[in-house]
This record gives C-alpha cells, structure tokens and sequence, in this order.
C-alpha cells in the first residue's frame, strides 16, 4: 500500500495487522512527507503510536516520549561560544570555539545519539536547494558512523558497524546512500520507476567494495 501523506497513513494503519512484533521491544519508525511534517510511529503491544517529531531525529529504545523528555536535561546547551565565568576569584574562560555546547554527549548510545543529532539537526544552516541539503545532511550524519567492533570487540566483522547512510529528498522522490566501503554518494531517482511495471529486486549496495581514490598531481 502507497500514503502520499502522514495523514493518509494514519488512517490506513486501522487496517493494518502488524505480526510478530507484540513480545517484542519498542519499534518505531521516522516517517516524513513532502510537506515537510515529520511523525515517529511506534508499534507497542502490536498497536501503533503516532508522535509529532517537531525536532526531527529519531534513534533506537527507550520509547520516542523518554527522548523528547531526555533533553530537557540538556538545556545549558546552545550554539556558539560560552561566556566566561568566575568561580570565586577564578575567572574561567573556555578553551576554544563552540564552548557552549560543552557537554554535548559524544558515546554511541541511542540517549545520546539523539540528543546529539537533535542539537546538530536543529543548528544547521538552511540551505537553498534539495541537492545543498541532502549534501549538509551527511555532514551531519557523518558524526554518527559506528567503527567496526566497537560494539562488540569479538565481532571485526561489519555488521557491527555503520553499514550504510541515506539521505532522502522527499520532494523530488530521490534516495541518496554512501556505505562503509564507499564513501561516493550514490542516487536512485524514485520518480523514474514505474512501480505498475518494475518487478521487485534486489541489488547489493556496492557492486565492488572499493574506495574511489583522486590522485592530485603538483608539479
């Protein structure tokens, strides 16, 4: 089933039976439309949430409302630099640019992901066009590539990792992708698919795991 709209979605949810996900931790979704709204859907006890996603991120469990309240805990945060302070007679300056998100968490837990990306999402310039933003969009999503085994030490394999990002541009139906194995972005542009007509397929996401190198010659 095809929603053109978060609202067309909604509705068409009553008619959906998710299966298997009832005994099963909280899953949800980040889900936007062309007007630019953003929910988070989550299915809990096999039933579906809506949440209006003002701040526009979403990472893994707890629930998106423990999120959102999360972050209160982070209003000492803001953009540029700190002023400085004096503790007694001790006047305490800060120790280079962005002072004043100091304390911004910088592990790979889902708490600390979201505030992250909340805070780098919600500063971000707003660029002209849908090419500038999906461009700065991995700018920022860059901050959030899981290394391989830092998870889990005994596992060097990739599927620990950040196996791809994507970025997608919701208005000129295009899906951007770059992986671990190559860092080239890639486009599919949805709106040259007719999906009456294309037969479901698969692809790999590189068709050889190669890093695309320029050699830059000085003479």
């Amino acid at each position: 089933t095809q929603f053109a709209t978060i609202d067309e979605l909604k509705q068409g949810m009553n008619s959906v039976r998710v299966v298997g996900l009832e005994k099963t931790a909280v899953v949800h979704w980040r889900i936007g439309d062309a007007s630019g709204r953003q929910v988070v859907m989550e299915i809990v006890d096999g039933k579906a949430h809506f949440y209006e996603n003002a701040v526009g991120v979403l990472t893994n469990a707890p629930g998106f409302e423990w999120h959102m309240a999360n972050l209160n805990n982070y209003v000492n945060l803001y953009p540029g630099d700190a002023p400085a302070q004096m503790l007694g007679e001790v006047r305490l300056t800060p120790l280079g640019g962005s002072s004043a998100m100091l304390g911004l968490p910088g592990d790979f837990t889902p708490p600390s992901r979201f505030v992250r990306a909340a805070f780098m999402r919600n500063t971000a310039p707003q660029r002209a066009t849908a090419l500038d933003t999906v461009l700065e969009s991995f700018h920022l999503l860059n901050n959030f590539d899981v290394p391989i085994a830092l998870e889990n030490p005994a596992n060097k394999s990739l599927p620990s990792a950040t196996q791809w990002t994507s970025s997608i541009d919701l208005t000129h139906r295009k899906v951007y992708y770059k992986t671990a194995y190559n860092s080239s972005i890639r486009c599919i542009d949805l709106s040259t698919i007719d999906f009456a007509k294309v037969a479901y397929q698969s692809h790999p996401l590189d068709v050889v795991q190669s890093e695309s190198i320029e050699n830059i010659e000085v003479s």
